[in-house]
Protein backbone atom coordinates (compact mmCIF):
# COMPACT_ATOMS: atom_id res chain seq x y z
CA UNK A 1 0.00 0.00 0.00
CA UNK A 2 1.18 3.70 -0.92
CA UNK A 3 2.47 5.62 2.03
CA UNK A 4 0.54 8.56 2.79
CA UNK A 5 2.60 11.87 1.24
CA UNK A 6 4.07 13.50 4.68
CA UNK A 7 7.20 14.97 5.61
CA UNK A 8 8.11 11.94 8.40
CA UNK A 9 11.34 13.34 9.63
CA UNK A 10 9.81 16.33 10.09
CA UNK A 11 6.87 14.92 12.86
CA UNK A 12 6.43 16.09 16.28
CA UNK A 13 4.28 13.93 19.20
CA UNK A 14 0.90 15.03 18.18
CA UNK A 15 -2.35 13.44 16.78
CA UNK A 16 -3.36 13.39 13.53
CA UNK A 17 -6.59 11.83 12.22
CA UNK A 18 -5.87 8.62 9.97
CA UNK A 19 -8.58 6.99 8.44
CA UNK A 20 -9.95 4.03 10.34
CA UNK A 21 -10.30 3.30 14.14
CA UNK A 22 -11.65 0.46 16.40
CA UNK A 23 -15.22 0.87 18.30
CA UNK A 24 -16.66 -1.42 20.83
CA UNK A 25 -19.63 -0.94 22.79
CA UNK A 26 -20.14 -2.41 26.99
CA UNK A 27 -24.10 -2.52 27.08
CA UNK A 28 -26.36 -4.71 29.22
CA UNK A 29 -23.32 -6.76 30.56
CA UNK A 30 -21.62 -7.93 27.02
CA UNK A 31 -19.11 -6.35 25.03
CA UNK A 32 -20.26 -6.20 21.18
CA UNK A 33 -18.03 -7.83 18.31
CA UNK A 34 -16.31 -4.07 17.36
CA UNK A 35 -15.92 -2.43 14.22
CA UNK A 36 -13.59 -0.14 12.51
CA UNK A 37 -15.30 2.59 11.11
CA UNK A 38 -14.34 6.34 9.57
CA UNK A 39 -16.14 8.33 12.44
CA UNK A 40 -13.41 10.12 14.45
CA UNK A 41 -16.39 11.57 16.28
CA UNK A 42 -17.57 9.91 20.05
CA UNK A 43 -20.83 10.38 21.13
CA UNK A 44 -21.13 9.88 24.94
CA UNK A 45 -23.73 11.25 27.53
CA UNK A 46 -23.51 14.38 28.59
CA UNK A 47 -23.44 12.52 32.03
CA UNK A 48 -21.25 10.02 30.87
CA UNK A 49 -19.29 8.48 33.91
CA UNK A 50 -16.06 9.37 32.51
CA UNK A 51 -17.28 13.42 32.46
CA UNK A 52 -18.91 12.41 35.96
CA UNK A 53 -15.73 10.91 37.78
CA UNK A 54 -12.83 9.70 35.37
CA UNK A 55 -13.97 6.61 34.73
CA UNK A 56 -11.34 6.09 31.81
CA UNK A 57 -8.23 4.15 31.33
CA UNK A 58 -5.44 3.51 28.47
CA UNK A 59 -2.93 1.88 26.80
CA UNK A 60 0.18 3.09 24.42
CA UNK A 61 2.08 1.02 21.86
CA UNK A 62 3.74 1.74 18.17
CA UNK A 63 3.70 0.03 14.64
CA UNK A 64 6.88 0.21 12.88
CA UNK A 65 8.31 -0.73 9.72
CA UNK A 66 10.98 -2.89 10.01
CA UNK A 67 14.28 -2.76 7.64
CA UNK A 68 12.88 -5.67 5.57
CA UNK A 69 9.70 -3.80 5.08
CA UNK A 70 7.38 -5.81 7.30
CA UNK A 71 4.55 -4.07 9.76
CA UNK A 72 5.29 -4.94 13.27
CA UNK A 73 3.78 -4.01 16.53
CA UNK A 74 5.76 -4.93 19.83
CA UNK A 75 4.06 -6.75 22.78
CA UNK A 76 0.43 -5.89 22.71
CA UNK A 77 -0.47 -8.55 24.65
CA UNK A 78 1.71 -7.10 27.57
CA UNK A 79 -0.11 -3.86 26.96
CA UNK A 80 -3.76 -6.01 27.30
CA UNK A 81 -2.68 -7.58 30.63
CA UNK A 82 -1.96 -4.23 31.73
CA UNK A 83 -5.71 -2.76 30.71
CA UNK A 84 -7.16 -5.94 31.90
CA UNK A 85 -6.00 -4.81 35.34
CA UNK A 86 -6.08 -0.98 35.01
CA UNK A 87 -9.97 -1.80 34.32
CA UNK A 88 -10.89 -4.08 36.96
CA UNK A 89 -9.40 -1.51 39.57
CA UNK A 90 -11.55 1.25 38.52
CA UNK A 91 -14.67 -1.10 37.98
CA UNK A 92 -14.70 -1.35 34.59
CA UNK A 93 -15.70 -4.21 32.11
CA UNK A 94 -12.51 -6.33 31.15
CA UNK A 95 -11.55 -5.82 27.46
CA UNK A 96 -10.57 -9.94 26.49
CA UNK A 97 -6.98 -10.15 26.16
CA UNK A 98 -7.32 -11.76 22.77
CA UNK A 99 -9.85 -9.42 21.25
CA UNK A 100 -7.35 -6.44 22.37
CA UNK A 101 -4.65 -8.20 20.23
CA UNK A 102 -7.10 -8.43 17.61
CA UNK A 103 -8.54 -4.99 17.45
CA UNK A 104 -4.92 -3.39 17.63
CA UNK A 105 -3.92 -5.74 14.73
CA UNK A 106 -6.80 -4.84 12.76
CA UNK A 107 -6.53 -1.27 13.28
CA UNK A 108 -2.98 -1.09 12.31
CA UNK A 109 -3.43 -3.07 9.68
CA UNK A 110 -6.59 -0.75 8.40
CA UNK A 111 -4.03 2.52 8.34
CA UNK A 112 -0.94 0.78 6.78
CA UNK A 113 -0.11 4.23 5.07
CA UNK A 114 0.04 5.87 7.99
CA UNK A 115 2.96 3.66 8.86
CA UNK A 116 6.12 5.59 8.27
CA UNK A 117 8.53 4.21 6.46
CA UNK A 118 11.73 2.78 7.85
CA UNK A 119 14.36 5.24 8.97
CA UNK A 120 12.34 7.85 9.11
CA UNK A 121 12.75 8.21 12.83
CA UNK A 122 8.67 8.21 13.04
CA UNK A 123 6.41 5.58 13.99
CA UNK A 124 2.34 4.92 14.18
CA UNK A 125 1.70 5.90 17.90
CA UNK A 126 -1.42 2.78 18.89
CA UNK A 127 -3.77 4.08 21.79
CA UNK A 128 -6.43 2.31 22.84
CA UNK A 129 -8.31 3.45 25.41
CA UNK A 130 -11.73 2.84 27.24
CA UNK A 131 -14.13 4.88 29.54
CA UNK A 132 -17.71 4.90 31.26
CA UNK A 133 -20.07 6.34 28.57
CA UNK A 134 -23.22 5.63 30.11
CA UNK A 135 -25.09 8.03 32.60
CA UNK A 136 -24.11 8.34 35.96
CA UNK A 137 -24.84 11.13 38.75
CA UNK A 138 -24.42 9.27 42.33
CA UNK A 139 -20.88 8.05 42.57
CA UNK A 140 -20.94 4.71 41.16
CA UNK A 141 -19.29 2.61 37.46
CA UNK A 142 -21.30 4.04 34.74
CA UNK A 143 -23.59 1.49 32.79
CA UNK A 144 -22.14 1.56 29.69
CA UNK A 145 -18.72 1.83 28.33
CA UNK A 146 -16.46 2.42 25.39
CA UNK A 147 -13.39 0.17 24.30
CA UNK A 148 -11.61 2.20 21.27
CA UNK A 149 -8.75 2.37 19.67
CA UNK A 150 -6.98 5.73 17.23
CA UNK A 151 -3.53 5.64 16.02
CA UNK A 152 -1.19 8.45 15.02
CA UNK A 153 1.85 8.95 13.02
CA UNK A 154 4.28 10.61 15.44
CA UNK A 155 7.77 11.59 15.67
CA UNK A 156 10.05 11.64 18.73
CA UNK A 157 8.69 12.74 22.25
CA UNK A 158 10.99 15.46 22.84
CA UNK A 159 11.57 17.70 20.40
CA UNK A 160 14.74 18.06 19.08
CA UNK A 161 15.20 13.76 19.31
CA UNK A 162 17.78 12.27 21.58
CA UNK A 163 19.67 14.46 23.76
CA UNK A 164 20.29 14.74 27.51
CA UNK A 165 17.07 16.73 29.41
CA UNK A 166 16.76 18.16 32.59
CA UNK A 167 13.99 17.70 35.08
CA UNK A 168 13.41 18.73 38.77
CA UNK A 169 12.76 16.50 42.01
CA UNK A 170 9.43 17.22 42.52
CA UNK A 171 8.00 18.69 45.71
CA UNK A 172 4.38 17.04 44.48
CA UNK A 173 3.08 13.56 44.45
CA UNK A 174 2.32 11.87 41.66
CA UNK A 175 0.35 8.75 42.89
CA UNK A 176 -0.85 7.52 46.83
CA UNK A 177 0.91 4.64 48.86
CA UNK A 178 -1.88 1.68 47.54
CA UNK A 179 -3.42 4.00 45.66
CA UNK A 180 -3.78 4.21 41.38
CA UNK A 181 -0.13 4.51 40.38
CA UNK A 182 0.18 1.12 38.93
CA UNK A 183 -2.58 1.68 36.49
CA UNK A 184 -2.62 3.51 33.50
CA UNK A 185 -5.54 5.76 35.21
CA UNK A 186 -6.07 8.63 33.26
CA UNK A 187 -6.89 10.46 36.28
CA UNK A 188 -3.40 9.62 37.07
CA UNK A 189 -2.31 12.14 34.15
CA UNK A 190 -4.89 14.44 34.76
CA UNK A 191 -3.18 14.88 38.32
CA UNK A 192 0.12 15.74 36.86
CA UNK A 193 -0.72 18.33 34.31
CA UNK A 194 -0.36 21.30 36.46
CA UNK A 195 3.13 20.00 37.32
CA UNK A 196 4.36 19.14 34.61
CA UNK A 197 2.79 22.45 32.96
CA UNK A 198 4.76 24.48 35.96
CA UNK A 199 7.98 22.12 35.24
CA UNK A 200 8.08 22.98 31.60
CA UNK A 201 7.62 27.08 32.23
CA UNK A 202 10.50 27.17 34.33
CA UNK A 203 12.77 25.43 31.86
CA UNK A 204 12.02 21.39 33.03
CA UNK A 205 11.62 18.83 30.90
CA UNK A 206 9.85 16.30 33.57
CA UNK A 207 9.61 15.70 36.95
CA UNK A 208 11.12 13.33 38.58
CA UNK A 209 8.51 11.93 41.25
CA UNK A 210 9.44 10.39 44.72
CA UNK A 211 7.78 8.16 47.12
CA UNK A 212 4.75 9.97 48.67
CA UNK A 213 4.72 8.57 52.26
CA UNK A 214 8.60 9.72 52.56
CA UNK A 215 9.57 11.36 49.74
CA UNK A 216 12.93 9.30 50.26
CA UNK A 217 12.58 7.08 46.99
CA UNK A 218 13.11 7.73 43.71
CA UNK A 219 9.95 6.32 41.67
CA UNK A 220 9.68 7.64 38.39
CA UNK A 221 8.96 10.91 36.19
CA UNK A 222 5.17 12.10 35.08
CA UNK A 223 5.25 9.84 32.49
CA UNK A 224 7.67 7.13 32.34
CA UNK A 225 9.78 4.87 34.45
CA UNK A 226 13.15 6.07 35.13
CA UNK A 227 16.83 3.58 35.16
CA UNK A 228 19.94 4.25 36.57
CA UNK A 229 23.66 3.11 35.31
CA UNK A 230 26.39 2.82 38.28
CA UNK A 231 29.61 3.72 37.77
CA UNK A 232 30.43 0.01 37.16
CA UNK A 233 27.96 -0.65 34.48
CA UNK A 234 24.85 -1.53 36.79
CA UNK A 235 21.71 -0.95 35.73
CA UNK A 236 19.70 0.17 38.71
CA UNK A 237 16.05 0.36 38.52
CA UNK A 238 13.53 1.81 41.10
CA UNK A 239 10.87 -0.36 42.71
CA UNK A 240 7.64 0.36 44.45
CA UNK A 241 4.03 -0.91 44.55
CA UNK A 242 3.24 2.79 43.11
CA UNK A 243 4.77 2.62 39.52
CA UNK A 244 3.53 1.55 36.47
CA UNK A 245 4.75 -1.34 35.22
CA UNK A 246 6.66 0.13 31.98
CA UNK A 247 6.47 -2.25 29.11
CA UNK A 248 9.58 -0.80 28.02
CA UNK A 249 11.11 -0.87 30.98
CA UNK A 250 10.81 -4.69 31.40
CA UNK A 251 11.94 -5.11 27.63
CA UNK A 252 15.24 -2.89 28.57
CA UNK A 253 15.57 -5.23 31.67
CA UNK A 254 15.57 -8.46 29.73
CA UNK A 255 17.63 -7.07 26.60
CA UNK A 256 20.27 -6.42 29.45
CA UNK A 257 20.04 -9.50 31.29
CA UNK A 258 19.77 -11.67 27.97
CA UNK A 259 21.41 -9.81 25.06
CA UNK A 260 24.02 -7.55 26.64
CA UNK A 261 25.05 -9.87 29.79
CA UNK A 262 24.40 -6.15 31.86
CA UNK A 263 23.56 -7.22 35.78
CA UNK A 264 20.28 -5.60 36.77
CA UNK A 265 18.98 -4.76 40.31
CA UNK A 266 15.13 -3.64 40.88
CA UNK A 267 15.74 -2.22 44.46
CA UNK A 268 14.22 0.88 46.49
CA UNK A 269 16.72 4.07 44.87
CA UNK A 270 17.27 6.37 47.90
CA UNK A 271 17.43 9.90 46.15
CA UNK A 272 20.97 10.20 47.95
CA UNK A 273 22.31 8.10 46.29
CA UNK A 274 21.33 10.00 42.83
CA UNK A 275 24.75 11.68 43.06
CA UNK A 276 27.03 8.24 42.51
CA UNK A 277 25.34 7.40 39.41
CA UNK A 278 27.00 7.68 36.30
CA UNK A 279 23.94 7.47 33.30
CA UNK A 280 20.60 8.28 34.54
CA UNK A 281 17.63 7.66 31.34
CA UNK A 282 13.67 7.78 31.66
CA UNK A 283 12.29 4.87 29.31
CA UNK A 284 8.55 4.51 28.02
CA UNK A 285 6.77 3.58 24.95
CA UNK A 286 7.22 7.42 23.16
CA UNK A 287 10.68 7.91 24.06
CA UNK A 288 11.91 4.51 24.31
CA UNK A 289 15.05 6.21 26.24
CA UNK A 290 15.52 9.68 26.79
CA UNK A 291 19.30 10.47 28.62
CA UNK A 292 18.65 12.67 31.67
CA UNK A 293 21.92 14.99 32.18
CA UNK A 294 20.70 16.76 35.47
CA UNK A 295 18.13 16.37 38.02
CA UNK A 296 17.57 19.85 40.07
CA UNK A 297 16.85 18.37 43.79
CA UNK A 298 16.05 22.56 45.29
CA UNK A 299 19.31 24.70 45.49
CA UNK A 300 21.19 20.99 44.41
CA UNK A 301 22.32 20.65 40.66
CA UNK A 302 23.16 16.85 39.97
CA UNK A 303 24.90 15.96 36.86
CA UNK A 304 25.12 12.31 35.61
CA UNK A 305 28.49 12.32 34.18
CA UNK A 306 27.94 9.80 31.65
CA UNK A 307 24.92 12.03 29.95
CA UNK A 308 25.91 15.39 30.45
CA UNK A 309 26.47 15.84 26.79
CA UNK A 310 24.76 12.64 25.22
CA UNK A 311 23.21 9.50 25.91
CA UNK A 312 25.44 7.52 28.12
CA UNK A 313 27.15 4.12 26.64
CA UNK A 314 25.29 1.74 28.84
CA UNK A 315 21.87 3.03 28.20
CA UNK A 316 22.89 3.60 24.13
CA UNK A 317 23.73 0.07 24.10
CA UNK A 318 20.41 -0.90 25.32
CA UNK A 319 18.33 1.46 23.49
CA UNK A 320 20.24 0.12 20.18
CA UNK A 321 19.34 -3.50 20.86
CA UNK A 322 15.95 -2.84 22.14
CA UNK A 323 15.30 -0.34 18.67
CA UNK A 324 17.21 -3.10 16.62
CA UNK A 325 14.61 -5.97 17.75
CA UNK A 326 11.71 -3.75 17.09
CA UNK A 327 13.08 -2.80 13.72
CA UNK A 328 13.92 -6.38 12.78
CA UNK A 329 17.56 -5.89 12.37
CA UNK A 330 18.08 -8.23 15.31
CA UNK A 331 16.44 -11.00 16.22
CA UNK A 332 13.64 -10.86 18.98
CA UNK A 333 12.98 -12.65 21.91
CA UNK A 334 9.59 -15.54 20.91
CA UNK A 335 6.04 -13.66 21.18
CA UNK A 336 7.96 -9.91 21.30
CA UNK A 337 7.02 -9.43 17.42
CA UNK A 338 3.23 -9.18 16.08
CA UNK A 339 3.74 -9.03 12.17
CA UNK A 340 0.38 -7.18 10.20
CA UNK A 341 -0.18 -9.36 7.86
Amino acid sequence: MEKKKIDWSSLGFGYQKTDKRFVAIWKDGAWSEGQLTDDATVVISECAGVLQYSQSCFEGLKAYTTEDGRIVTFRPDLNAERMVNSASRLEMPVFPKEKFIDAVVKTIKANESWVPPYGTGATLYVRPYMFGSGPVIGVAPAPEYQFRILVTPVGPYFKGGIKPITVRMSELDRAAPRGTGDIKAGLNYAMSLHNIVDAHKKGFAENMYTDPATHTYIEETGGANILFVTKDGKIVTPKSNSILPSITRRSLVQVAKDYLNIDVEERPVNRNELPSFEECGLCGTAAVISPIGKVVDGDKEIVFPGCATKMGPVLQKLYDTLTGIQMGRIEAPEGWIYEIK
